[in-house]
């Protein structure tokens, strides 16, 4: 029997050992397979990170696939967003990528991949049911090998100008980007370092999640040691970034998302900038002060690359470094995608620091997260909802969102844990320790 708690909101994912056996993983191709079958697509594109289980999982997962009927076509290892590249490049819809992301090493998982979009929600469940009733089709089907890397890196690289030589660190994490970003850059006028180049499923250095201090604060000691532009970190599978300015200072998603706005506006006037809850006031204020439409959303990667088709957005971008870009673009999550952009932005001479700073500032609070059950995040919500409601305007398009004129507070259910997001921000500390305070008394009365 599959451990039914490996359907999450935007893949499936749990232990490679116990919850991803031969059998189950073989179950799960089956299921994919027949899935596929009855969207009417035979074809299936399959990438797998570095991950020491994912070879194994590879081939399990092919099986169950091809005795479903499924051609597998098999691109080997690469980063999630080659991926999500070779179902445009080869023009084939069906995708899975076989990853956990920035997960600890035992960890596994799939991406699944419909009409070139990343399903979610209730359409992992019916896959959840195909499995578990084991409706399955049966064929006979075949593998076939590919190298899309080369087609990748020409294709990206012929995106950007870099009109001055940069000099960057970047930090792989052991994950799939380091062979990536090393062919990258030699084809740019970028003097470059990486740190943790080689891939490694054991990730012996940290865990490859960019957005977590501790697992850049060697990027930010190299950057600080040297003169350079900036430093750059990607995780695991490559679709979220970590950025890093000249003096060392963490630039945070929201803040990564309105300095690449700037660039997009200028281009597209008046475009619509898709960002999450969890955004800063300052991102808000910096749209509409160049003349852009910004677009608050829900917080997943499958959820805001489905509002950016709907809304016609080419720039879209989350707190946690998934960046989307339509414009010259797929409107797929890609952290090397991303990365060259930014260095084609910092070659016109500002420095990192100086566009960040362009921003208005706030003080906030990193993401602030509480342990409960999965029945209790969502009742908890709730309440804050409908207590809230009587007194405050509540933006509720992913939990409750309290806005004042000088900040705001968040609390979220998480999409993939038994647990409870908040954050806070204000104009200034005393004020962000006020809004804070509000929610955490209410917390304590539940």
């Amino acid at each position: 029997m599959i451990n039914p708690t490996i359907f999450r909101e935007y893949d499936i994912r749990g232990i490679a050992e116990t919850d991803l056996t031969d059998e189950n993983v073989y179950l799960c191709g089956r299921g994919f397979g027949s899935y596929y079958i009855s969207q009417g697509t035979k074809k299936v594109i399959i990438g797998r990170d570095v991950r020491l289980s994912s070879p194994r999982i590879t081939e399990a997962l092919q099986k169950g696939l091809n005795d479903s009927g499924c051609e597998v076509i098999e691109i080997g290892e690469v980063p999630t967003p080659i991926l999500y590249f070779a179902l445009y490049y080869y023009n084939i819809g069906s995708g899975i990528m076989i990853t956990a992301s920035h997960n600890p090493k035992e960890f596994n998982g799939f991406k699944i991949c419909l009409n070139k979009s990343t399903i979610y929600g209730e359409e992992l469940q019916k896959l959840r049911g195909i499995i578990e009733e084991k409706k399955f089709s049966s064929g006979k089907g075949s593998v076939e090998k590919r190298n899309i890397i080369p087609a990748y890196i020409d294709h990206v690289t012929q995106q950007v100008k870099i009109k001055r030589k940069l000099k960057v660190i970047f930090d792989t994490g052991n994950g799939t980007c380091g062979p990536i970003i090393e062919q990258m850059m030699k084809r740019m006028p970028v003097e470059y370092d990486i740190l943790f180049k080689e891939p490694d499923g054991n990730f012996p250095n940290h865990l490859p999640d960019p957005t977590v201090v501790k697992h850049i604060s060697k990027l930010i000691e190299a950057v600080k040691k040297n003169e350079v532009d900036c430093g750059i970190g990607f995780d695991g599978d490559g679709d979220r970034i970590g950025v890093i300015d000249e003096n060392g200072e963490i630039v945070w998603g929201d803040i990564l998302l309105a300095i690449y706005a700037e660039s997009v506006l200028k281009i597209i006037p008046g475009a619509k900038i898709i960002f999450e809850v969890k955004c800063s006031k300052g991102l808000i204020e910096r749209i509409e002060e160049l003349g852009g439409t910004p677009l608050m959303y829900k917080t997943g990667h499958s959820l805001i690359k489905a509002k950016m088709k709907l809304e016609n957005s080419p720039l879209a971008g989350e707190m946690s470094g998934h960046i989307f870009f339509a414009d010259k673009y797929y409107g797929f999550d890609d952290a090397l995608y991303a990365c060259l952009r930014l260095l084609e932005i910092l070659g016109d001479n500002e420095k990192l620091s100086a566009l960040a700073n362009k921003v208005p500032k706030y003080y906030s609070t990193p993401e602030i997260r509480i342990e409960t059950t999965d029945e209790k995040k969502f009742e908890i919500v709730e309440r804050f909802k409908e207590s809230f409601k009587k007194t405050y305007k509540v933006i509720d398009i992913d939990g409750v969102r309290i806005d004042f004129s000088d900040g705001w507070g968040l609390i979220r259910p998480s999409n993939t844990q038994p647990v409870l997001v908040l954050r806070f921000e204000a104009k200034t500390e005393k004020r962000l320790e006020e809004i804070k305070r509000l929610f955490f008394d209410k917390l304590e009365k539940m």
